[in-house]
């Protein structure tokens, strides 16, 4: 056999596997360049998926905000209206017990102070201060 025979032989099984070697990076490749597109669309699924995400979380933060306002608002109420209670229950006590000392006691004989029209013109008598307690 010739030398060049040889070696053109051996250049055509080496072509060969080229070839065949080519072949299989284009399959590759091909695979590759598709799941490329599929994680394009899924970096795409991915990027709306934080935009509505985003949106969301502003959304929550207002209502929250506004939660807030309004529960502040409803405790300074609260708390103003529970001052105004207390106020007017100890504006009540104090009128109970000056018509404690005013009332006769049982074992006492009733007197003409004590008569229902002396009564109502002390009730009378106190009805600006109730008034000046609101």
């Amino acid at each position: 056999m010739n030398f060049s025979l040889i070696v053109e032989i051996v250049l055509t099984v080496l072509l060969a596997a080229t070839l065949v070697y080519c072949a299989i990076l284009e399959r590759r490749l091909s695979a590759l360049r598709k799941n490329q597109d599929g994680f394009k669309d899924t970096i795409a699924e991915l990027n709306q998926a934080i935009a509505t995400a985003s949106a969301s979380m502003r959304m929550l933060k207002s209502s929250a905000a506004g939660a807030a306002e309004t529960l502040d608002d409803r405790l300074s109420r609260a708390r103003s209206l529970s001052d105004e209670l207390a106020l007017l229950t100890n504006s009540g006590e104090r009128i109970a017990q000056r018509i404690e000392r005013g009332a006769p006691t049982s074992d006492r004989p009733r007197s003409a102070a004590s008569t229902p029209s002396v009564l109502a013109s002390r009730l009378d008598a106190l009805k600006p201060a109730m008034g000046n307690v609101r």
